[in-house]
C-alpha cells in the first residue's frame, strides 16, 4: 500500500510556462502540512514539453488521451495513490503551498472541501485575476442556483481548487468529461448528503501568456444545463404543476360558460388556450417523472424512497385503467356531439352548443392516451433490478 497520504492532482494541457511554479508550490504545501504525498500530472495531450518539465521535477505523469477537463481529472483520481486528493489548475491561479486547511478538514471528516474565492465566503480575488463577467455574473448566478437547487453550502460553486477523499471520489461515480465535471462533483456530493466544507482562498492572476482554455459563455451554459438536468423538479416538474393547475382552473370555469370582466369577454378561444396550458403542464409533469426515473436508474441521482413507493403504488394496471377511463370519457363526449350532428341531418350546428363539448372530449382523450403511454414506460423502467424499485433499502 502506498505511503502517500495526499495526492496533489493537476490537469495539464500545454502548461509549460507555469507548471514548474505549481509543482514547486505543491512541494512546499506538502512540506508545510507535514504529510507524505505525491504530485500527479494528468497530461491531456501537451505538445509544449509540459510532460518533460513535470518528470524532471519529480512529479508523476499519466497520459490521458481523451480530451477534456473532466477526462483528465477522472483519470488522475483513478490513478492517485493518496487517501486525500487535492485538485487545482496548473496556471498559478491557485497557491498549492496553502493546502494545509484542506487536509485538516479532510482529516476532520469532510468528504469534499471547496476552495472559496468569493468575499461572501471569506475569499479574495487579486486585481485582474477574474473577468468581470465571471465575478459579478456567471459565478454568483451559478452558485446561487446550486445553493437553491441542491442545498450546497459552498459560496463558490465552481472554484477549481478543491479536495476530496479517494473514498468519496469512488462513491460519486463521476462521468462527465468536460468543464461540467466540476458541477457534477459538487451536485452529486450534495445529493448524497456528503459532508461539504469550505476554505477561503485567494485567486491569483493566471500566469500564462496565452488565453485560458475556458470559454465563458459556452462553458457557463454547459454548467447551467448540467445543473438543471440534475434537478428535473425545478426544470420540469414544478413548472408543469403550475401550468397544469392554472390551465385546469380556467378550463373548468370556461367549460361552464364565458367570463366577462368589464368590456373583456373570455370564451371559446380562451378555453382552447386553457386546454393547451393544461396539456402542456401535464406533459411537463410526465417528462419530469421520466427524467427523475432515468437519473435514478442510470446512477446520476441517489436512491429515493418516494420514487420506490411510487413504483409500488402506481402499477401498470392502475395506469392503464385510469388512462382508459379518461380516454373513453373523452371519446364519449366527442361521440355525443357526432350523434347530435347526425340527428340534425349532418347540417350546421350551433358552435356555442357543441364546441365546448368537443374541446372537453379532446382534452380528456389526450390526457388519457398520455397516461396510458406513461404507465407503460414507467412500468418498463421499473423492471430494471438495479433501478429505483429496489432503492427503498438504500439511504
Amino acid at each position: 500500500m502506498s505511503a502517500a497520504e495526499v495526492t496533489i492532482l493537476m490537469p495539464c494541457l500545454n502548461e509549460a510556462e507555469t507548471l514548474a511554479g505549481c509543482i514547486a508550490a505543491a512541494r512546499a504545501g506538502l512540506a508545510a502540512a507535514g504529510v507524505d504525498g505525491e504530485i500527479l500530472i494528468a497530461d491531456n495531450g501537451s505538445t509544449d514539453g509540459s510532460k518533460s518539465i513535470a518528470e524532471s521535477l519529480g512529479a508523476r505523469v499519466i497520459d490521458v488521451p481523451t480530451r477534456g477537463y473532466g477526462s483528465a481529472l477522472r483519470a488522475g483520481m483513478d490513478a492517485a495513490e493518496g487517501k486525500y486528493l487535492i485538485m487545482g489548475d496548473a496556471d498559478l491561479s491557485y497557491d498549492f503551498s496553502q493546502i494545509t486547511p484542506f487536509i485538516q478538514k479532510l482529516r476532520g471528516g469532510a468528504d469534499l472541501v471547496m476552495g472559496c474565492r468569493m468575499p461572501a465566503g471569506g475569499g479574495s480575488i487579486d486585481p485582474g485575476a477574474m473577468p468581470w463577467k465571471h465575478r459579478w455574473l456567471g459565478n454568483p448566478v451559478l452558485t446561487l442556483i446550486g445553493r437553491v437547487l441542491f442545498k450546497c453550502p459552498s459560496h463558490d460553486f465552481h472554484c477549481g481548487l478543491r479536495a476530496l477523499t479517494k473514498q468519496a471520489f469512488e462513491k460519486l461515480d463521476l462521468r462527465t468529461t468536460g468543464m461540467e465535471f466540476a458541477s457534477e462533483m459538487v451536485i452529486k456530493a450534495s445529493l448524497r448528503g456528503m459532508k461539504i466544507e469550505e476554505v477561503p482562498i485567494t485567486l491569483h492572476k493566471d500566469g500564462r501568456s496565452r488565453p485560458p482554455h475556458l470559454r465563458s459563455w459556452r462553458d457557463g451554459w454547459r454548467h447551467l444545463r448540467f445543473m438543471l438536468l440534475f434537478s428535473p423538479r425545478w426544470l420540469l416538474l414544478y413548472p408543469g404543476i403550475l401550468a397544469f393547475l392554472v390551465g385546469t382552473i380556467f378550463f373548468l370555469r370556461l367549460l361552464a360558460g364565458p367570463i366577462t370582466l368589464g368590456a373583456v369577454n373570455f370564451d371559446l378561444n380562451t378555453l382552447e388556450v386553457a386546454g393547451l396550458l393544461l396539456l402542456f403542464g401535464y406533459q411537463l409533469i410526465l417528462f419530469g417523472c421520466f427524467a427523475r426515473i432515468f437519473a435514478f436508474t442510470r446512477g446520476f441521482l441517489p436512491p429515493n424512497h418516494a420514487l420506490a413507493r411510487a413504483f409500488d403504488f402506481f402499477t401498470l394496471e392502475k395506469g392503464l385503467l385510469s388512462g382508459g377511463v379518461l380516454t373513453v370519457a373523452g371519446l364519449g363526449l366527442i361521440a355525443s356531439t357526432l350523434l347530435g350532428w347526425a340527428s340534425a341531418g349532418f347540417g350546421n350546428l350551433d358552435p356555442l352548443e357543441t364546441t365546448r363539448t368537443v374541446i372537453a372530449g379532446r382534452t380528456l382523450a389526450s390526457i388519457g392516451v398520455q397516461t396510458i403511454l406513461f404507465s407503460l414506460i414507467f412500468s418498463y423502467l421499473g423492471v430494471d433490478e438495479s433501478g429505483p424499485t429496489h432503492s427503498k433499502t438504500s439511504d
